[in-house]
């Protein structure tokens, strides 16, 4: 009698899976996690660069867009391409934000939606060590200039009476050119010079004059992506809560914000 029950049992567990097409129940899906494609130029120490040893995206907005991301449930993927490339990315798509110490302008504000501010800075003047001349924006009428394309800097030495200036893809490309003695000065934001001067060469050049004015830092995304935009800005007010900004900026600037 046993074996004719057990013979039973298994003809009908036969018959059950014959009904559901002779397959086993497959496992529910697992949600696939949030990816958040950010776009930067990785050549702006300390706000973003590459790691010369673990060859990493590092620095200041890196760590603060990872934390931003964290905060709102997503995985950040760091995407590195040409500062005057990245609003042409966002705007078709290819990357969903930005980061990369870019200045919020009304020119730009027009194609992007800028988050709140996340850092304040200002333009400023590096010249090699025995230039005793250039002391200010002024000085550098009729002089050679180094920018890094796409930038703030870039716009404003382009104001310079009777100046010659020489873009480049990187910033640490145009301070190569003034060691190389090919420029007279490089503009750019304060805090880039003073980390360029602090790493890599204190002995060959120098900081000169007051800041040319106040610039605020923003991410950005899509115009036509508010959603994401305002997600951002409620990640950045909460790191900042929660003291995870000043950590991050204690960390890259020495200093509290």
């Amino acid at each position: 009698m046993k074996k004719i029950a057990l013979l039973l049992a298994a003809l009908m567990a036969l018959t059950l899976l014959a009904g559901c097409g002779g397959q086993p129940a497959k496992p529910a899906e697992q949600a696939k996690s949030k990816v958040l494609n950010v776009g930067t130029d990785a050549g702006f120490a300390p706000f973003e660069f590459q790691d010369e040893v673990s060859k990493k995206y590092v620095g200041f907005d890196i760590d603060l867009m990872e934390a931003v991301g964290k905060q709102m449930g997503y995985e950040v993927k760091i995407q590195s391409m040409g500062f005057d490339g990245l609003i042409p990315a966002l705007e078709a798509g290819n990357i969903d934000a930005l980061i990369s110490g870019m200045t919020i302008t009304p020119e730009r504000a027009k194609k992007v939606n800028f988050s709140k501010p996340y850092y304040k800075s200002g333009l400023s003047i590096v010249v090699k060590m025995d230039n005793n001349n250039i002391k200010d924006f002024k000085a550098l009428e009729g002089k050679k200039l180094a920018v890094q394309i796409g930038t703030t800097g870039a716009m404003e030495a382009k104001k310079v009476k009777d100046a010659t200036v020489r873009e480049f893809n990187t910033a640490p490309e145009a301070f190569m050119e003034l060691k190389a003695g090919g420029v007279d000065a490089v503009v750019n934001d304060l805090p880039v010079n003073e980390y360029y001067i602090a790493k890599a060469g204190a002995k060959d050049a120098k900081v000169v004059g007051e800041p040319l004015n106040s610039e605020e830092y923003g991410i950005a995304t899509a115009k036509k992506n508010t959603e994401l935009i305002e997600k951002i800005n409620k990640a950045l007010d909460e790191l900042k809560k929660n003291g995870e900004y000043e950590k991050i900026y204690v960390k890259w600037f020495g200093k509290k914000p």
